[in-house]
């Protein structure tokens, strides 16, 4: 049997969220058993980590729901599972590997922390726009996470009041340690986590990281975002473009760069996933020449047409790190990111980080902590797949219809998809655009300065309007497309 990803929800039958397995061998209980076992085992699924409903999980892997249902007995009675009426089935209150492993090892706990753009997404004269990067902000769960925050608020120690820490919030980090472990794949635990005040900010302290270790460079992908190349930049780090094909990012490119940046999950903007053997081969690299992968992992929750694809941080956890962000999946406004570190470079990045560079609200922080752990943020993540996968679907639909030599490409997953245009047409679409009040990108402007001029193409951010905007948005977009 191959590898298999599972991804029950609250939405499917009862379950609890995202589950990560990698099923192995020929036999269907026997390979869901071990895998579970090396999740338990290895720390990924901590104890007290409420499992899918076997319907669930059975309906996700595609196999007889009894085969899950024997699966889990079989583990209860070998006491890595407990079941109770009313409390669905859960890891089995063991000790913590990981820290058993630490104390085998005899390495050190993390030492405690040293003491010491004019907005692109609603340009001038438009009315809508179909820029990626933003989910719908009408959609935000406004009820559910004013619930969140009072509980949270009610039950917050009085130090939380206070100035913190710059880990950010214990609460969170280990809300985050759960979640990412159970959902992405990620080795994580609250010590190696680090929250920041967006992608941005913690690409920031890397940078001032990588440049105090004198990395000369850090490569990144021959298309993606400009303010994070002139970020580095700005940092005295070059930023080498790697090139892009049919599999994702060249990796066997990779130099004596000191870093690389990547989104091996769905690459952006192109929308492909770094195939099996390049993530191989970066990982390979890192561990060579003592590089770092910055696995920028935008949107890893949302995929509508293909099995979840994990966290390269979970093949080497010492030289990835991993960043994540409730941007897409819930809104910008909380500026609330995280940073899954390798162990040896957390100190280095709370110092970067230092004591007055605390911009996330350990209120706003409190809050998603008991927003993930209530499951209301898997099922908030659950209905915004549906609702972004009709919107995908939709858009599909109309310009097969009305501009049919238009091909769409990268919609497998994410929050945007790219519309393939007629040689030297693209700047023509994006002012016929304009001028029905719809912004629109092309994909030259994602492109790197090294990188050569490619093929024309449209970025459409299908997520971006409000569900009243949408049709008209969509209208707009078919009007302006070359027939």
């Amino acid at each position: 049997m191959g590898k298999t990803w599972a991804n029950s929800g609250p939405g499917g039958g009862g379950g609890f969220g995202d589950l990560h397995l990698e099923l192995r061998g020929t036999g269907l209980r026997a390979g869901l058993m071990d895998a579970l076992r090396d999740a338990v085992r290895n720390g990924r699924l901590a104890p007290g980590t409420r499992l899918p409903s076997s319907r669930s999980l059975a309906a996700d892997l595609g196999i007889a729901r009894n085969t899950v249902a024997d699966a889990y007995a079989e583990l209860v009675a070998e006491g890595w599972l407990t079941a109770r009426q009313g409390s669905g089935t859960r890891v089995a209150e063991r000790a913590d590997p990981r820290r058993a492993d630490q104390r085998r090892s005899g390495s050190a706990p993390v030492p405690p922390a040293p003491e010491r753009w004019r907005s692109p997404f609603h340009p001038p004269g438009t009315h809508t726009t179909l820029h990626p990067g933003m989910p719908d902000l009408s959609s935000f769960p406004r009820a559910e996470w004013l619930k969140a925050a009072r509980r949270a608020l009610t039950t917050a120690p009085h130090q939380a009041f206070g100035y913190g820490e710059p880990h950010g919030r214990i609460e969170l980090r280990t809300a985050l340690t759960e979640y990412l472990a159970r959902a992405r794949g990620v080795y994580a635990d609250p010590d190696r986590i680090v929250v920041c005040s967006g992608f941005v900010h913690g690409l920031r302290l890397l940078a001032q990281v990588l440049r105090d270790r004198r990395a000369g460079a850090v490569a990144v992908e021959a298309y993606g975002l400009d303010v994070h190349w002139n970020l580095l930049a700005a940092t005295g780090l070059r930023t080498p473009a790697l090139p892009l094909d049919e599999h994702g990012t060249d990796t066997g490119a990779l130099d004596r760069q000191g870093a690389v940046l990547l989104t091996p999950a769905h690459q952006f903007p192109l929308g492909g996933a770094l195939s099996p053997q390049r993530r191989a081969a970066a990982v390979d690299w890192a561990r060579r020449t003592g590089g770092l992968i910055l696995e920028d992992d935008y949107d890893g929750e949302f995929r509508f047409d293909r099995q979840p694809v994990g966290a390269v941080q979970g093949l080497d956890p010492e030289r990835v790190v991993y960043l994540g962000t409730a941007s897409k999946s819930l809104t910008p406004g909380l500026r609330l990111a995280w940073m899954v570190l390798p162990r040896d470079l957390v100190t280095e990045v709370l110092a970067a980080k230092g004591w007055t560079d605390w911009v996330s609200s350990a209120l706003d922080q409190l809050t998603l902590a008991e927003f993930i752990a209530s499951g209301a943020y898997d099922r908030h993540v659950r209905n915004m797949r549906l609702r972004y996968r009709r919107r995908r679907d939709q858009l599909v639909a109309a310009l097969a219809e009305r501009a049919p030599g238009v091909r769409v490409s990268g919609i497998a997953a994410g929050l945007h998809a790219v519309l393939e245009l007629p040689p030297g047409t693209e700047r023509e679409v994006v002012r016929a655009a304009a001028w029905q009040g719809l912004a629109l990108q092309g994909l030259d402007r994602f492109r790197h300065p090294d990188t050569a001029p490619g093929r024309d193409a449209l970025v459409v951010g299908y997520a971006t309007p409000t569900d009243s905007a949408w049709s008209g948005a969509l209208d707009a977009l078919c009007r302006a497309m070359p027939r």
